[in-house]
C-alpha cells in the first residue's frame, strides 16, 4: 500500500433507479474516481484540525494564466503552507502538489515529507489547488456557475504552482535551489504531469498512487475494483464470498414491504432510511476505502482505522456467528471503517458533511477527469458498465457542461507515456505498493 500520502478521495458513484435492477445486471452502475466519502459519523467531522509545523501564508494567483481576456488577469490569494526550519539557502525546496481539498489535510497526513527534510536540509511547501480549502477564486461565488467553475482543471493548476514556485525562489533569493514534487492520488498525478510541463522548474517528482494510466482504454476499466476485491481475497476467500453475496441479500430485502424500516433497524441508523440504495454505497464506500488506506499502522486520513484494517474486517466476519446471514457480517465488517473508535451508537448512512471542501471533484469529473470503471465478474461488487451518453447527459443536467473523455491523454500523453518516459527518462517515481488498488492504473519508476 502506498504511504499516507496517498490519498485517495470521494467517489463518485450513480446507481441504478432500483437495487433488483442492478443485481440482473439490467443498468449500468457508473463507477469514477473513488475519492473519500463522508456518509457516516458526524462526530467525526468535526475533529479539530490537528496543529502542524507550518506557516501559513498567501499569494496573489493569476486567475487566468493561458488567456489575455480582461478577465484573466483576476487575482486571487492562493493558501500555501511553508516550513523553513531544516532550510538554508540553496538547499532543496521539496513542494507538495496540493489535490482535492484542503491543504493542512494533506500536510496532516504527509509524513515523509517531514521525516526526510532534516537530512536534505529542504524547505517544505504544501500549496493548497485552486478551489479547494481557502483558495477560492471568486470567494463564495466559486461553485455559482460553469461561468466561474470553468477555472478549475488541472492545467491552470499547474500553472499556479510554477508560478509561486518560481516567485517563492526569488523572494528567498535561491533561484539555485533545486525542486522536487510530491503528491499522492490525484496529487501524485499532478506531481508527475508538473514534471513532464515544467522540468525547467522541478528535477524530479514522487507520485505515489498516481493512476495516470486510468484514463480512455490504457488499462483495463475493471481494474481498481478488481485489485480492491484482491486484497480482500488474499486475506480470506471466505471474506471475499461473504462480501460478493451480501449484495444479492440486500437487493432481496428491498423487495420487501417494510424494506426501510428492517434496513434501518439492522443497520442501526440514526434516522429512517429513505433509500435502499443509500446502505449499498455504504457498504459500498466502507469497503472501497478501507482497502485504499490498508496501512500496516494505526491511521486517522480517511477514519481512525487499525492497522491492516483490510485483516480486520476480515476477521470480524470469519468469527461471526454461524447463522449470521452475509448482509449481517458485511454490515458489522463496514462498522469498523465507520466506527472503529466505537463511541457511536447508530449511523448517519444518509448524512453527508464534506469537511475537507472535496465538492469540486464532481466538477472534474465531469470535465476532464474522466476515468471510466467498471466491476467484473471477478470483483466482489455487483456487475457494472459504463454508458458514457448516460453519464455526459448527467454533467450537461447538473453544469450544462460536456465532458472531454480524450483531453488528458491529449495533452500529458496516453498509450505511449510509459515509452516516452522509459526511453528518456523523467526523474519520476511512481510509488505503489503491491496491495493498493491503485497499482495498476499508475506507472514504473523512471
Amino acid at each position: 500500500m502506498a504511504p499516507c500520502l496517498s490519498i485517495f478521495f470521494l467517489f463518485i458513484v450513480t446507481f441504478c433507479v432500483t437495487l433488483t435492477a442492478a443485481a440482473a445486471g439490467h443498468c449500468s452502475l457508473q463507477t469514477f474516481f473513488p475519492r473519500p466519502a463522508y456518509q457516516s459519523l458526524i462526530k467525526h467531522a468535526k475533529t479539530p484540525k490537528p496543529k502542524l509545523p507550518f506557516k501559513t501564508r498567501y499569494f496573489p494567483q493569476t486567475l487566468d494564466h493561458f488567456s489575455f481576456h480582461p478577465k484573466s488577469s483576476k487575482i486571487f490569494y492562493q493558501k500555501y503552507l511553508i516550513n523553513t526550519q531544516y532550510w538554508h539557502k540553496g538547499a532543496p525546496i521539496f513542494v507538495y502538489t496540493g489535490n482535492e481539498g484542503d491543504i493542512e489535510w494533506f500536510a496532516a497526513n504527509t509524513g515523509f515529507m517531514l521525516d526526510i527534510a532534516p537530512k536534505f536540509r529542504a524547505l517544505l511547501l504544501f500549496i493548497e489547488h485552486r478551489f479547494y480549502g481557502e483558495s477560492m477564486p471568486f470567494g463564495k461565488d466559486s461553485y455559482q456557475s460553469a461561468k466561474t467553475m470553468g477555472y478549475l482543471n488541472s492545467q491552470q493548476a499547474l500553472a499556479d504552482f510554477a508560478v509561486l514556485i518560481r516567485s517563492l525562489k526569488q523572494n528567498l533569493s535561491s533561484e539555485a535551489s533545486p525542486v522536487v514534487v510530491f503528491g499522492g492520488s490525484y496529487g501524485g498525478m499532478l506531481a508527475a504531469w508538473f514534471r513532464l510541463k515544467y522540468p525547467h522548474i522541478a528535477i524530479g517528482a514522487l507520485a505515489s498512487s498516481a493512476p495516470i494510466l486510468q484514463f480512455d482504454k490504457i488499462i483495463p476499466w475493471s481494474s481498481f475494483y478488481d485489485a480492491v476485491s484482491l486484497d480482500f481475497k488474499d486475506v480470506s476467500q471466505n471474506c471475499y464470498e461473504v462480501i460478493k453475496g451480501s449484495w444479492a441479500e440486500l437487493v432481496a430485502i428491498s423487495n420487501q414491504k417494510h424494506a426501510l424500516a428492517e434496513l434501518s433497524k439492522a443497520f442501526r441508523t440514526c434516522k429512517s432510511l429513505h433509500s435502499t440504495a443509500s446502505v449499498l454505497e455504504w457498504l459500498w464506500t466502507a469497503f472501497v476505502y478501507t482497502a485504499m488506506v490498508n496501512y500496516p499502522t494505526e491511521a486517522n486520513f480517511l477514519k481512525p482505522l487499525p492497522a491492516y484494517p483490510v485483516q480486520q474486517m476480515c476477521k470480524i466476519i470469519d468469527k461471526s456467528p454461524s447463522g449470521a446471514t452475509r448482509l449481517t457480517r458485511a454490515f458489522a465488517a463496514a462498522s469498523l471503517y465507520y466506527n472503529y473508535s466505537q463511541t457511536e451508537n447508530c449511523f448517519e448512512v444518509e448524512h453527508e458533511v464534506d469537511p475537507h471542501g472535496l465538492h469540486g471533484w464532481h466538477w472534474q469529473t465531469c470535465t476532464e477527469m474522466v476515468m471510466p470503471m467498471t466491476c467484473s465478474n471477478e470483483s466482489m461488487f455487483p456487475p457494472s458498465g459504463f454508458d458514457y451518453k448516460k453519464f455526459a447527459e448527467q454533467c450537461r443536467m447538473k453544469y450544462g457542461v460536456l465532458p472531454r473523455p480524450h483531453w488528458i491523454t491529449t495533452e500529458f500523453g496516453g498509450e505511449r507515456i510509459e515509452k516516452v518516459l522509459k526511453r528518456f527518462g523523467s526523474n519520476i517515481i511512481f510509488s505503489n505498493g503491491m496491495q493498493d488498488p491503485w497499482s495498476r492504473g499508475g506507472s514504473s519508476p523512471y
